[in-house]
């Protein structure tokens, strides 16, 4: 069985008003979970328009990133409340948050993205971090949420880095699916892969457009939010688990595992595994286009203020062993890196690494 889509999809400048009538038809008491403190006057809208339809709504945040310790306490103010549904309102780790606690309670979820930063609010998946954003693993669940709702004022008020930071996310979807699945004779594999690479194109076309005039009138910005949140979900819900992820979010979740002296975005870490991953797939696999596909992404990162290598997310590889721990990570049984449809080993990652952090890329 695959599971492709939410039950429903509202979208547009009014795609929150547009939710609310099927909202209430499903839920009489949510539990409306965020996070960050930037985003409580949205929170604190979405909370008084679900009151004003006669819905009891219980607040509550994440107090670290989507980990046990926050999962186990919300799970039980659920309980306590007597809440009926989870309605998720925040960024990805939010929304993994939201979708995970109401899978372990089996109630509806409904997911509201505040940024479109990932397509976290589509899939029916949940990363879990340790309290301090460590990845630890990801969980497959049984369905995706009950309602999406891609509300674009919303999303306008979002930092334009989460924008950017969506886009790098995006485009790993082709960089992913066309090395792990394009010699899968399944059709509907194939048509998900051309998905994503019509989704690439879109991003490189409209992304600094998107990026550089953020508004709900621009139909670039329109397009690159819609893209983010719901195209790049859609290929994943299509295309299956080896469409989702390779060595970009294998190395991601490598590097959540060093401290940073700053504080990566999920898409921005994943931007920098797609130009280690063409790297690899350079030296390993004889790919003759990796360079030149390395030089095009780095230019388009940069229009958009993209870190293009492990030390512009705040971390030296070369320091506290932190690339053989990136490494192990990477290259640990459970990764996804296996996707990859030739040989490596630790050493190679090491060695490819070592390189890319040496090098300087000219544009």
């Amino acid at each position: 069985m695959q599971i492709i889509s939410p039950d429903k999809v509202f979208r547009g400048k009014s795609a929150w008003k547009e939710s609310l009538p099927e909202i209430a038809k499903i839920s009489k008491s949510p539990l409306l979970l965020g996070r960050s403190s930037i985003t409580r006057s949205l929170r604190a809208k979405i909370s008084s328009d679900l009151s004003q339809l006669n819905l009891k709504v219980y607040n509550s945040e994440l107090e670290f990133d989507c980990c046990e310790e926050d999962l186990t306490r919300i799970y039980n103010l659920a309980i306590e409340q007597e809440c009926d549904s989870i309605i998720a309102a925040g960024g990805g780790k939010v929304l993994d948050a939201g979708k995970l606690i109401a899978e372990y309670l089996s109630l509806p979820c409904i997911t509201v993205p505040l940024s479109a930063s990932t397509c976290a609010g589509w899939t029916a998946l949940g990363n879990i971090y340790t309290n301090d954003g460590k990845f630890v693993k990801d969980i497959k669940l049984k369905s995706c949420p009950k309602i999406l709702v891609c509300d674009h004022i919303f999303i306008n008020s979002a930092p334009k880095k989460t924008l950017s930071s969506g886009i790098a996310d995006s485009l790993a979807k082709w960089y992913e699916s066309s090395i792990t699945s394009s010699s899968n004779k399944n059709g509907i594999i194939q048509q998900a892969i051309q998905i994503s690479r019509v989704l690439r194109d879109q991003l490189f076309i409209q992304g600094e457009d998107a990026y550089n005039n953020p508004s709900e009138d621009n139909l670039a910005w329109s397009n690159i939010v819609e893209a983010n949140c719901l195209t790049a979900g859609l290929i994943g819900g299509i295309g299956g688990e080896k469409c989702r992820t390779a060595a970009a979010h294998a190395v991601h979740n490598a590097i959540t595992q060093i401290d940073s002296t700053k504080r990566p975005l999920h898409g921005e870490i994943v931007g920098v595994g797609i130009l280690i991953q063409l790297r690899l797939e350079e030296s390993k696999n004889n790919n003759k286009l990796a360079n030149q596909s390395i030089n095009q992404l780095v230019k388009f990162m940069k229009t958009l203020n993209l870190p293009t290598t492990i030390l512009d997310l705040g971390i030296n590889v070369f320091e506290n062993d932190n690339l053989l721990k990136i490494a192990s990570f990477t290259c640990r049984k459970e990764s996804e890196i296996h996707f990859l449809p030739f040989k490596f080993s630790k050493e190679d990652i090491i060695q490819v690494i070592s390189k890319f952090e040496s090098q300087k890329i000219t544009i």
